[in-house]
Formats: structure tokens, C-alpha cells, sequence
């Protein structure tokens, strides 16, 4: 008969560690995501509070910057700042003129290093393994390094002296063109082509060679299967390698500074802003004023960067998930 009374008791008791085990889980459920939004909101936060600033800053007078009553927004929102911005940096020339090197860099980059990137992928061939780790090690190296040697190359270009022996001349002077550019990037020596071989080499890697035999017993040769069954199977990933090279051609300050000295693209509009307001204005201008339209020269660069990756960013995800980088 005691055992009888008991044992409702001893239900009751697990049913009670029940839902206090629930409930304990149910709270660090909650604490977990209070947790993740905070983590969020702060690298969100560390990511565009400078974004937000600048553009407040663009849209703000003179006045408003010695006054320290204003922190963000400013006592009358005004586009001055991009009408003066807009039309010292000759900005629909200069846009037409960037988007024309940035796309055919890119392009050229993705060809040439999806080329290269399938070739590490699916063949094998002598000292394949330290070719690559080459490759990677060109991504430790700063520009700054040879720019020297890159300058020099340029400006007297020439091959195996071939040049120099017929015409007596020292060199090809390739400055102020678009053949740097388009030579650099053929050769897969443009700006972070390591990096972009190596994206499209962990891609072919993580493809199904199912489908290569497929297309050899079909009768293709392996150029035939590399543009007719791998290249369209990696769109996503070569969508991205086209908007990483294009994204960082377009914000190039350092190749674009060395090899354009009286060639204006979006980079060295934005830097020769200040003194080209000094020579057509005034001869003096104030720190206030030079920020200003440094903020604005910004935003006017990297906005239409903005509107490509609201575009293009689920091929971002895509490519970098099924690239086998991540996990």
C-alpha cells in the first residue's frame, strides 16, 4: 500500500525535473539569441557606422562641422557638397571610364585564372604542388614591393629585348594605357589573382568527377569538357570571381595611380579632389572642406558598388558555400 502512495509522489517528481528542464532549456534558447542579435548588431554596427558617418558628413556644411551641438544630423540636409563633387571629378566621364577598365579587367581575370584553377584542380603534372604553393605565397607579397620593377617593366616594355635590337630603343612606353591592366591580368598577375585561383581551384575540386568521365565516354576531349560541362556547372562561383575583381579594380588605387598618371579613373578622381578644387576655386582649402568633399567623393564612388551587391549577393553565398572554403 506504500508503494502505491509512492509512486504518484515519484511521478510527480519527474514531471517536475521535466519542466524544470524545460524551462532551463527554453531560457538558454532565449539567452542564445539575445546572444547572436547582440554579436550581430555589433559587427553590423562596426561595418556601417563609418558608411553612415561619411554620408552624413557629404550632406552637411561647413558650419556643421565646427558645430559641436551637431554629431550626425546636420541642421539642413544639402546636396551642394555632391554637385561641386560631381562635377570636379568629372564624374560621368570618369564613371564611363572605370566601368570600362574594371570590366574588362575582370574579365579577363576570370578567364585566365578559371583556367589555371581547373588545370591545379583536375591534372596532374611535375611539381604541381609547389607551382601552387607559389601561387599562394603571391598573396603575402605587398605591392609595394615590386613597384618599382612593375614601373620599370612598363615603361620601357619589352620582350627577350627583341624590341631594343630592331629599333635601337629602349622599350614600349605602355603608361598612360590600358595595357598594364590587360597584360597583367592574361598572365594572371593582376591585383589578388592568387586569391582568385585558389577559389576557383577549391571549386573544381569539390565537383563530381562523375561528370567528367561522363563527357570523356561521350567523346569529349578535356577543353570540351571544361567549357561545355565544368564552366557552366561554376557559374556561381565565377559570378563572384567577376565581382571580386571588379569591386577591387574599381576601388584600385595603387596599380591605377602607377601606370595612370594623366588617365583619370574613379581612384585618383577621388584622391586629386582636394587640388583640383584648390586650381579651380581657391587657393586655399580649409580641413573641413577637404573632408566634406572627401566623404562625398566616397559615396559617389562606391555607390554604384552598392547597387551591384544588393544584385549579386546570392551568388556570394552560393559560391562560397559550395567552394568547400567554409566548415
Amino acid at each position: 500500500m506504500a508503494e502505491k502512495v509512492l509512486e504518484p509522489s515519484k511521478r510527480r517528481t519527474e514531471l517536475d525535473q521535466a519542466q524544470v528542464k524545460s524551462y532551463l532549456q527554453k531560457t538558454g534558447n532565449i539567452l542564445w539569441m539575445i546572444v547572436r542579435y547582440v554579436l550581430i548588431f555589433g559587427i553590423c554596427f562596426i561595418i556601417l557606422h563609418p558608411l553612415f558617418t561619411k554620408f552624413m558628413v557629404s550632406l552637411m556644411s561647413e558650419a556643421d562641422l565646427y558645430d559641436a551641438t551637431v554629431q550626425y544630423i546636420p541642421r539642413e540636409i544639402g546636396f551642394h557638397n555632391y554637385l561641386i563633387a560631381f562635377e570636379e571629378m568629372d564624374y560621368v566621364a570618369t564613371f564611363f571610364r572605370t566601368l570600362l577598365l574594371s570590366t574588362m579587367v575582370s574579365l579577363l581575370q576570370l578567364i585566365s585564372c578559371t583556367l589555371v584553377g581547373y588545370g591545379f584542380a583536375r591534372f596532374n603534372f611535375p611539381l604541381k604542388n609547389i607551382i601552387f604553393l607559389l601561387v599562394i605565397l603571391c598573396l603575402l607579397v605587398p605591392p609595394q614591393v615590386i613597384m618599382l620593377p612593375l614601373f620599370l617593366q612598363f615603361r620601357f616594355f619589352d620582350v627577350f629585348g627583341i624590341y631594343e635590337a630592331l629599333t635601337g630603343n629602349p622599350g614600349v612606353n605602355l603608361m598612360d594605357t590600358f595595357w598594364p591592366f590587360v597584360l597583367s591580368s592574361l598572365l594572371t598577375q593582376g591585383y589578388k589573382n592568387g586569391l582568385y585561383i585558389f577559389l576557383m581551384r577549391q571549386y573544381f575540386r569539390n565537383m563530381p568527377k562523375e561528370l567528367e568521365e561522363a563527357a570523356y565516354i561521350d567523346g569529349c576531349g578535356p577543353f570540351k569538357t571544361f567549357y561545355r560541362i565544368m564552366v557552366p556547372s561554376a557559374v556561381p562561383m565565377l559570378v563572384t570571381v567577376f565581382l571580386f575583381g571588379f569591386v577591387w579594380q574599381w576601388t584600385d588605387s595603387f596599380y591605377s595611380g602607377l601606370y595612370l598618371n594623366n588617365f583619370r579613373v574613379m581612384s585618383n578622381a577621388l584622391s586629386s579632389l582636394a587640388s583640383s578644387l584648390i586650381s579651380s576655386e581657391m587657393t586655399y582649402v580649409s580641413p573641413a572642406l577637404a573632408s566634406m568633399m572627401n566623404n562625398t567623393g566616397t559615396i559617389l564612388v562606391i555607390l554604384p558598388l552598392i547597387v551591384v551587391y544588393l544584385f549579386a549577393q546570392k551568388y556570394f553565398v552560393e559560391s562560397i558555400e559550395r567552394s568547400g572554403i567554409v566548415g
